[in-house]
């Protein structure tokens, strides 16, 4: 057998196999490509030299999701936003409305007024395995339309918001992602949208992240309808503590945290009267609570106005009270 011609069959063999890569990859970006906006924004921002407020030019990226012109970006990119404006690919711009936003996933929603929209779908990413095709559609550092690609790395994950609140279910993949990259998809090898990418960690390489589609989708639908997403609160502020081993065992606790309550606010949306400065908050509707992200977590839309049990320890020892969670303003 000719050596040259294994080698020859070899070489063809992974110039096809790149090829077939490259297809796909090129595929997705042409369709997809149509559907995300480059967002330019100017902030107001206070100028601590005149201690009068300023404007800022900020920009990110975003896509559209309905042909009325429902575009879904990050809650970051338009924060404190006094004017936005979104282009696409063929160079026209539009200025956009902000529906809404939800700090807590950091999701956001414009609206445009356009004919003719290409917009992108989103995929189940309950299907999602670590291992597949990610690609990344944005614009980052103010480059128009950079397409990276790389894999999802690993599935639910969470990240800090803002605001203090764990996002949930959020992908961690390793396509490339810079400031403006944020609020673009994340897009699978079908091209249907399974992430919105919303942030790196400066320090590492490949460590990026995308809020879920199942979630974005959820919440991008929530502010369409309300223009915002309801979520409970019992108007106290609350920090983690540590348990005794006593304690624990004694009020046959199932963790060894609770939370402090070191502060009520006054609210006439709550009723919280039962609870007291001083009460370590150990459970809530008959589920354990061992830190202010469990408590955050059971804290659901579905909780306002409803009277729930919570269980506080006093004096050592647990006691059964009621409250009645208000709509987080």
């Amino acid at each position: 057998m000719d050596s040259r011609v294994s080698f020859i069959d070899f070489e063809n063999k992974d110039a096809r196999l790149l090829d077939a890569y490259s297809q796909t990859i090129t595929g997705i970006a042409g369709k997809a490509s149509q559907s995300v906006v480059h967002i330019q924004v100017d902030k107001k921002v206070h100028d601590r030299r005149t201690n009068k407020q300023a404007i800022v030019p900020a920009s990110g990226s975003g896509f559209v999701i309905s042909s009325d012109g429902y575009i879904v970006t990050n809650h970051h990119v338009i924060e404190d936003a006094d004017k936005v404006t979104v282009m696409f690919s063929d160079g026209h711009v539009l200025q956009a409305e902000l529906r809404g936003a939800d700090p807590s996933t950091d999701i956001a929603v414009l609206k445009i007024y356009d004919v003719n929209l290409k917009t992108l779908s989103f995929a189940n990413s309950d299907l999602l395995q670590a291992g597949q095709i990610a690609v990344a559609i944005g614009n980052p550092l103010g480059l128009q339309y950079t397409v990276t690609a790389g894999v999802v790395s690993a599935l639910g994950r969470t990240l800090r918001a803002k605001n203090g609140r764990l996002i949930d279910d959020v992908i961690q993949t390793d396509a490339a992602l810079n400031p403006g990259n944020s609020g673009g998809p994340l897009v699978d090898s079908s091209g249907n949208v399974i992430g919105v990418n919303t942030a790196t960690i400066p320090s590492a390489q490949g460590l990026c992240f995308a809020v879920s589609s199942n979630l974005s989708s959820f919440i991008a639908g929530k502010i369409i309808i309300d223009g915002k997403v309801n979520r409970a609160y019992l108007g106290i502020a609350g920090q983690l503590v540590n348990l005794t081993e006593r304690i624990i065992a004694v009020n046959k606790l199932q963790k060894k945290t609770g939370v402090y309550i070191f502060e009520k606010v006054a609210d006439a949306n709550v009723n919280n009267n039962e609870l007291r400065t001083g009460d370590i908050i150990v459970e809530f509707d008959d589920k354990p609570v061992g830190s202010v992200d469990d408590l955050h977590k059971l804290l659901q839309q579905e909780t306002v106005g409803m009277r729930k049990s919570i269980g506080v320890l006093r004096n050592g020892y647990k006691a059964m009270i009621s409250v009645t969670p208000g709509a987080m303003k």
